[in-house]
């Protein structure tokens, strides 16, 4: 048997290379290479031009991209790219990705992307990018993985500003506070995010990859129906204008800039909208959980008062996260899957299939319930409850057809 436990929050309670950037050989020697791979996402981004140069130090200690001559690798259908960077697989390296007119992005705003003169582009099919159009991300060597998003394009930018240039901790620190910008959890950025065109077909993915999707998605978002901007390419200019001028992206707006809560706010309809979407009951939990995260991050930006004329170069204080609040008639569980069975022996995660939560307005009678299964999930709104007293429990499932008896039963008053 396999153990499980629950958690109520809420309320009180408890990603072809050419010879150029292949090895390069010498008598009697092979010179060692590194393979960078990762992804480039804002949707999925095709045929981008991508370029990795090694972040090397300056007599004053500054980091610079070490540039070297080599034809860029393009992006394939997924978004992904490989490039082999010589020397070993040590340091930091700067990639870069730019547009030109093989380029493509995958619409992922539902129900489409505006473009300015031309037609919309519906939810999930190629739309153009201009040549304007560009990401950078970096990353340490030793992880041979970077991917490339807005996000991590503005942390690049914000690292810039550092006396160190693109130094290893100033990218650390940057890829840090970008996260906390948008409300992500610690390491969010190197999470390769998933196509939110192809959810369904996915298994595996985490919420937390899913936020950091949807708050990409969120940069176009903003070009729908707004005059301002007319493509992606504005947007993530002006952000990254901010970032390289203050440290900072303005928190409510001073309207001209793009605000920060406006991109929350954009990213909790998209979480919302995309759930239409969807037959996978998994990934429509999993949704319903970044929008709840965004709408408590939405409230969090709104209570801040931002003067843009007092700016300065240092990033914002950030405030005590509040407790996590949830929609008055909804229940927010999580829990923390086992490390042992019932009997004592140790439960891998590949040995879990998923979990069965059971609910109802009785403890003995819990007659409602949701399969999940994903053993990566460790949270789970249900929402749509009405007025009176709600109990909950979780059990475990293993992959033999083992379940676990129920849980500590724990309640809501809605």
């Amino acid at each position: 048997m396999v153990s499980a436990a629950v958690v109520l929050s809420g309320c009180g309670l408890d990603i072809s290379t050419d010879d150029s950037s292949t090895t390069a050989q010498t008598v009697g020697t092979i010179e060692p290479t590194v393979q960078i791979a990762g992804s480039a996402m804002k949707g999925v981004i095709q045929q981008g031009l991508v370029v990795a140069n090694r972040l090397v130090a300056d007599k004053d200690g500054a980091y610079a991209p070490q540039r070297q001559a080599a034809k860029p690798v393009r992006t394939a259908v997924d978004g992904t790219y490989e490039w082999q960077l010589r020397g070993k697989a040590e340091g930091w390296a700067l990639v870069e990705l730019q547009a030109d007119g093989s380029t493509r992005m995958i619409c992922d705003v539902v129900p489409q992307c505006d473009q300015a003169g031309a037609s919309p582009v519906a939810f999930g099919q190629p739309m153009a990018l201009d040549s304007n159009f560009s990401l950078r991300g970096a990353g340490d060597l030793s992880m041979e993985t970077v991917n490339l998003t807005p996000l991590t394009h503005l942390a690049v930018t914000l690292a810039e500003r550092s006396d160190t240039g693109l130094s290893p901790s100033a990218l650390s620190t940057a890829y840090t506070t970008v996260e906390g910008w948008f409300g992500l959890p610690a390491g969010a950025l190197r999470l390769a995010p998933p196509d939110l065109t192809r959810l369904d077909d996915m298994t595996g993915v985490t919420a937390d990859a899913i936020q950091v999707a949807i708050a990409n998605a969120a940069f176009l978002a903003l070009v729908n129906d707004n005059a301002q901007w007319t493509s992606i390419s504005d947007v993530l200019s002006n952000l990254t204008a901010q970032v390289s001028a203050y440290g900072q992206i303005s928190v409510t707006g001073d309207g001209t800039n793009v605000a920060l809560a406006d991109l929350v706010d954009a990213a909790a309809l998209q979480a919302s909208e995309l759930q239409a979407t969807l037959e996978s009951s998994i990934m429509s939990q999993k949704l319903a959980v970044v929008q709840n995260r965004n709408v408590q991050h939405f409230q969090t930006l709104a209570d801040v008062n931002v003067d843009s004329e007092t700016q300065t170069s240092e990033p914002p204080a950030t405030e005590a996260a509040p407790q996590e609040t949830i929609p008055a008639n909804a229940a927010l569980l999580s829990w923390t899957a086992p490390l042992t069975r019932e009997n004592g022996d140790s439960l891998t995660m590949g040995e879990i299939a998923g979990f069965e939560v059971v609910y109802g307005t009785s403890a003995e009678n819990l007659d409602n319930s949701l399969a999940i299964g994903d053993a990566s999930v460790d949270e789970l709104l249900v929402d749509e409850l009405t007025e009176g007293t709600w109990y909950f429990a979780i059990r475990t499932l293993d992959t033999d057809g083992n379940r676990s008896r129920l849980s500590e039963v724990v309640y809501k008053q809605i």
